[in-house]
């Protein structure tokens, strides 16, 4: 018998527990496996439908675009990179901004998509962020942030590490302003985000399973020439040692977010 292939897009493995998975089955599951749980990687506009409330998300800053200070090529240049991505995400740039309601709670919402050059954190990004802590600050709002990114943008150079800074000292502002900051840290959450806004949360919570840390556990290893603890740089990890505040699954997201609005909000 003639064997049959299996149509594209319909079934795929899951990464985590390797079983056969019906993708629609996984969408219907928030993107999570139905068999193990494994939670998945997900674009900004899927996460932002499935956080907030129907209708609710009116986007903010979606005209800020990136350039090339640097005029940058690796395999090909920056711009043609840029256009590419772009016509692949139909996304400016690897966050998107807004104000939003979560059962019923007004929060001005951050969300990195991992799909537009690994969520590298670039100008855009870094003024985005910025002025969403403003916009939080000036309409007395919770400001979330959902994290997800391969570290800063090595086409954008100093101008990238830049945003470090920048975002960090407008959450200085902001916590003077007694705002509630909250992270929402998913895979994954790495180098200059993890070293600047990702870790500043009055309260970061995790996705299980997901990697957060600075390098990469293969640099730690090979720089410090000793074997790593297992899990190392998980959620879990990270939770046991206090790097984050709570691991909360993503049926539960929503929910969560709200209370901890309704206990630590304005």
């Amino acid at each position: 018998m003639k064997k049959r292939d299996i149509p594209a897009g319909i079934w795929d493995s899951c990464q985590s527990c390797g079983h056969m998975v019906y993708l629609k089955e996984v969408e219907e599951n928030l993107n999570c496996c139905p068999e193990c749980g494994h939670h998945r990687r997900v674009n900004a506009r899927t996460r932002i439908e499935q956080l907030v409330d129907t209708g609710s998300f009116v986007e903010m800053f979606a005209d800020l675009a990136p350039i090339d200070p640097l005029k940058f090529k690796d395999r090909i240049p920056y711009k043609e990179r840029l256009k590419e991505v772009q016509k692949k995400t139909g996304e400016l740039d690897a966050i998107v901004v807004g104000r939003a309601f979560i059962r019923g709670r007004a929060v001005v919402l951050a969300v990195m998509n991992s799909d537009f050059i690994m969520a590298s954190m670039g100008s855009v990004v870094g003024e985005k962020v910025t002025r969403a802590i403003e916009a939080a600050m000036e309409s007395d709002l919770s400001l979330i942030i959902v994290t997800a990114s391969g570290g800063a943008r090595m086409q954008e150079g100093m101008v990238s590490l830049m945003q470090m800074a920048k975002t960090s000292a407008a959450l200085a502002k902001f916590d003077d302003a007694h705002g509630l900051y909250v992270v929402v840290a998913t895979d994954p959450t790495t180098a200059g985000v993890a070293a600047s806004f990702a870790s500043l949360g009055d309260i970061i919570i995790a996705e299980p399973g997901c990697m957060i840390g600075f390098a990469g556990p293969r640099v730690i290893k090979n720089t410090i020439k000793q074997e790593l603890p297992a899990g190392f740089q998980t959620a879990e990890f990270m939770l046991e040692h206090g790097f984050v505040d709570r691991i909360v699954k993503r049926h539960d997201l929503r929910r969560e977010l709200a209370r901890i609005i309704d206990y630590c909000g304005k």
